[in-house]
């Protein structure tokens, strides 16, 4: 008897475990599907709420851009945006693939799609926006021509953004490079003349402007020059743009079109943004391509 009630009673142990386990599955399951949903909602307007939105940005116009421009726009839509600041090129489009940010705005397409290949990031432009060009600055040169021979000339360091550099440098005739560059994979050495033996010395683009006061002549990225209250005014000459370098709004691949991607792509290049950029103080920047 004893025997047979020990044998019970492990059998209802055994059965009371499944039991706990299957429940346990079912809660986990649960779980995982709310999440998932949850993520894949989170850039959806919900009717009569606020969906808020943090937008990564760089020093420099692009922070007031959303704030003064874009944020306002995207509210009768259901969304608040607010800016968070990193002072990095990097860390912003990183934040963006974690979640921990929603988009970003501090990039042109052809740094976005070097560095998302590089990085393996999934990430997805919705758009152009009004974009200050990279410039020539000097305290030792009033003019292009004025820069002597053997200068000092400080670019940034990466792939993208020293092509962009190289390029700008070209079209003022400082230099001659060997045919096309590749935007992602370019260096220095592609440079075929430089027939004022320009020293050319590479930094990251954030402590660019800085360098102004330390080297001879330095391009500084629009967005870093802006913040450091360097004037395009006051530049030896700004780039001729071309659509690789016109700054992007970026969002993750699976929010593009969600409520918001959609509504910041109908916005870009509607009527509305075009006329409230004519009245801020990006006015004078360059214009996206799709305009």
């Amino acid at each position: 008897m004893t025997i047979t009630i020990l044998k019970n009673a492990n059998g209802i142990k055994r059965a009371v475990a499944a039991v706990l386990a299957a429940a346990t599955l079912i809660s986990v399951a649960a779980c995982g599907s709310g999440n998932s949903s949850a993520s894949n909602e989170s850039l959806n307007a919900s009717k009569g709420k606020i969906t808020k939105i943090t937008v990564g940005v760089c020093p420099g116009p692009y922070g007031d851009m959303v704030d003064k421009v874009i944020g306002p726009l995207l509210k009768d839509d259901g969304f608040e945006l607010k800016t968070k600041l990193f002072n990095d090129y990097v860390q912003p489009d990183k934040a963006l693939a974690s979640g921990s940010i929603q988009a970003n705005l501090m990039q042109h397409i052809n740094y976005l799609n070097k560095f998302t290949k590089d990085n393996n990031l999934d990430l997805t432009s919705l758009g152009q926006v009004p974009t200050l060009g990279l410039g020539i600055y000097s305290n030792k040169f009033k003019s292009i021509k004025d820069i002597k021979d053997g200068s000092t000339v400080s670019i940034a360091a990466d792939g993208s953004n020293l092509a962009r550099s190289l390029g700008v440098l070209e079209q003022q005739g400082l230099v001659t490079l060997k045919g096309d560059i590749d935007s992602t994979k370019a260096s220095v050495n592609d440079i075929k003349d430089n027939p004022k033996n320009l020293k050319i010395k590479t930094l990251d683009a954030a402590q660019l402007a800085r360098s102004v006061d330390t080297v001879d002549v330095a391009l500084v990225p629009g967005n870093f020059a802006w913040a450091a209250g360097l004037k395009p005014s006051e530049a030896l000459a700004m780039e001729k743009q071309d659509e690789g370098v016109i700054n992007v709004f970026v969002v993750n691949t699976k929010d593009a079109n969600s409520d918001f991607g959609k509504a910041v792509k109908k916005l870009l290049v509607s009527q509305e943004f075009k006329d409230a950029i004519a009245k801020s103080d990006f006015k004078d920047f360059g214009k996206p391509t799709t305009w």
